[in-house]
């Protein structure tokens, strides 16, 4: 039996508050809870959704949470348990985007970015190990990986071009990246205008606050095209599309610096939500320093609440459109090779992503690709050794070592 509307949105609530970890503690989560506990789910229907949402690009743990709330309440479950996955998240990111953009040179909240900056340095490289370890296996993908990060590292090819190469690359030879696929039973198929009206809604609310933002000035326009670009192709996961953003958000926006960014990805690991929730604190300061005729804090929370809502809408328009579909899509012999090889593609960008964010935590300066060895700070090198070493050899949870390390910076800049 269904549970009611208001357990349901209860349940979810308790889920965007518990959400720490990234995806994987996020899904750990929503197992223990919706399949354990609450029994709503059973095993198989929960894996067969978050293979679903696996394919498709945006936070698939938000996803699955919507997928979820559909499967118990249709849309309204759907739009409730979505949106309460990422509600804590987005308040608490607000808030601490607010403090950082106004006091961000106090001494201690600079000892403590000063800390969590080569953490977060060792939780990227952790993940690069984690998904390489996944989607690896064999020498089709391995090649694909090296041609990612020598394509955006050496030659700044955009994200989105890799993306598309790697899926023609896959399902070309889809022999060599996925060579067996478990055959799927379609089930019956919506109604194609079901699905229309659906897509027609989620596009216009999408779509308009875009135009809005295009026409009002300031940097609002740039972040609304530049984060509804991202939404689109950010296959697997937050870490694949964090380099492109950086690099965007820095090198050709000028909205932050390096350290900033990873200042951002810091607060971000340590708050309930999705970790893609560094846009929010990305577009934040963009439209705090670029806010048009508006006051700069009134720029800042409009800013970054647009870009939350670019980053997450298309996600409720890929779970309620392709859910009826899910079967057929799961079915498709070229699209898992392409999906498969896009996988592999990620672990070559994430090593990007890892590197770009050593040569700015270790190296004062940093000309083109090569640092300056003459400016290498001893501290920030000792920090991010034993973050490593503290998450990679002795198995310690993502946030004690970020508590941890950003304590001795805090303690570092007493001193």
């Amino acid at each position: 039996m269904a549970p009611s509307f208001a357990e349901t949105t209860r349940t979810f609530l308790r889920i965007g508050l518990l959400s720490f970890g990234g995806p994987a503690g996020q899904i750990a989560t929503m197992h223990r809870i919706l399949v354990d506990e609450k029994k709503w789910v059973d095993e198989e229907r929960f894996l067969h959704a978050l293979n679903y949402c696996m394919l498709l690009p945006g936070p698939e743990a938000q996803q699955l949470a919507t997928y979820v709330g559909w499967l118990l309440h249709r849309v309204a479950g759907g739009v409730v348990a979505g949106v309460l996955f990422v509600l804590p998240g987005f308040v608490v990111m607000m808030a601490l985007s607010a403090l950082y953009a106004g006091f961000h040179e106090v001494g201690l909240v600079q000892g403590l970015f000063l800390g969590l900056k080569p953490a977060v340095l060792a939780v990227v490289l952790e993940a690069c190990l984690r998904i390489g370890r996944r989607a690896l296996k064999g020498p089709a993908p391995v090649a694909v990986a090296v041609l990612a990060f020598v394509a955006i590292f050496a030659l700044g090819v955009p994200f989105p071009v890799i993306v598309l190469g790697a899926a023609v690359i896959g399902a070309l030879a889809r022999e060599q990246f996925a060579p067996k696929v478990t055959e799927i039973h379609v089930q019956a198929r919506p109604r194609l205008g079901g699905i229309l009206a659906t897509m027609a809604v989620c596009l216009v609310l999408w779509w308009v606050p875009v135009g809005v933002a295009v026409l009002s000035g300031g940097a609002f326009g740039a972040i609304a095209l530049f984060f509804s670009k991202m939404a689109m192709v950010t296959f697997g996961g937050a870490y694949s599309v964090l380099a492109y953003v950086a690099q965007q958000a820095v090198e050709v926006h000028g909205w932050m610096t390096p350290g900033e960014m990873l200042d951002g990805l810091g607060l971000a690991e340590t708050t309930p939500g999705p970790l893609i929730l560094v846009n929010q604190f990305v577009g934040f300061l963009a439209g705090f320093r670029a806010p048009g005729s508006l006051n700069p804090w009134l720029g800042g929370v409009v800013a970054a609440t647009l870009t939350v809502w670019v980053t997450f809408l298309p996600s409720f328009l890929f779970i309620f459109a392709g859910a009826p579909y899910m079967e057929a899509v799961r079915g498709n012999r070229a699209l898992a090779g392409a999906l498969a090889a896009i996988t592999a593609s990620v672990v070559g960008v994430i090593v990007n992503l890892a590197v770009w964010f050593a040569l700015h935590v270790i190296f004062a300066r940093v000309d083109g690709l090569l640092p300056d060895f003459s400016t290498v700070q001893p501290l920030q090198l000792a920090l991010a050794v034993g973050a490593a070493l503290a998450m990679l050899k002795f198995h310690q949870g993502m946030i004690r070592v970020l508590a941890v390390s950003g304590g001795i910076g805090m303690l570092a800049q007493l001193v």
